[in-house]
């Protein structure tokens, strides 16, 4: 992590276009250069932040995602700037469309809940545990390939999770109603469930599908 002075900060800054903030301040930024600012604070005083700040863990997160051919943004620095209380991630974002933005397209809903399916398989399979999973931080990208943005919230472990963390994720996953309605489609949720089951080692196809299949009824 780099530390940057306030000079610095306003200089890579400036012409930036404000895309997330709340009332303490700029959260994203869209650079001049189209490239992103992600900026974090620390909520509290007593935070695991102060030993281990967000921005890190996002830098960390990128690496981690990339050693298992997960597409992710690319990062170019990570920054402390004491000049507004803030460490920063500097990167190239992940070009594509969120699947929350996709939920409109009809025609091609069901090979994308398949994907998704698929998707979601690969990161529990490879040991990524998102908490904050949900449609607004999978992107589709222009070669029609799914990866993660805004993942600052994951954890990745050298085995696959276990069922009662996928039970956790697709919980999470499926707490927004237009999301749910989404995913279930015209078929209760068979099309994403069998693109998910479809991508698990064959020993562990049936009996999970049994213990997912509640969640979406």
């Amino acid at each position: 992590m780099q530390a940057i002075d306030h000079s610095t900060y306003e200089a890579l800054r400036k012409g930036a276009h404000v895309l997330e903030a709340d009332g303490s301040g700029d959260k994203v930024l869209m650079l001049a250069d189209g490239r992103m600012l992600k900026l974090f604070r620390r909520k509290r005083l007593l935070s695991s932040a102060l030993f281990y700040p967000y921005a890190q863990r996002f830098a960390d997160n990128t690496r981690a995602l990339e050693q298992r051919d997960i597409l992710c943004p690319k990062i170019i620095a990570v920054y402390r700037i004491p000049s507004i209380q803030r460490d920063g991630v500097y990167y190239s974002p992940l070009k594509g469309t969120t699947v929350r933005q996709l939920q409109s397209n009809t025609e091609e809903a069901d090979a994308l809940r398949s994907q998704l399916g698929s998707f979601i398989a690969q990161l529990h399979e490879s040991g990524v545990y998102f908490r904050s999973l949900h449609f607004g931080n999978v992107v589709l990208t222009p070669d029609h390939n799914l990866g993660l943005i805004d993942i600052a919230d994951l954890r990745c472990q050298k085995r696959a999770l276990s069922d009662n963390k996928r039970l956790r994720n697709f919980a999470h996953l499926l707490r927004y109603k237009e999301d749910r309605q989404w995913l279930l489609g015209q078929d209760a949720g068979v099309t994403f469930l069998e693109g998910y089951r479809q991508a698990l080692p064959d020993n562990r196809q049936a009996p999970l599908i049994e213990r997912l299949r509640p969640l979406l009824g």
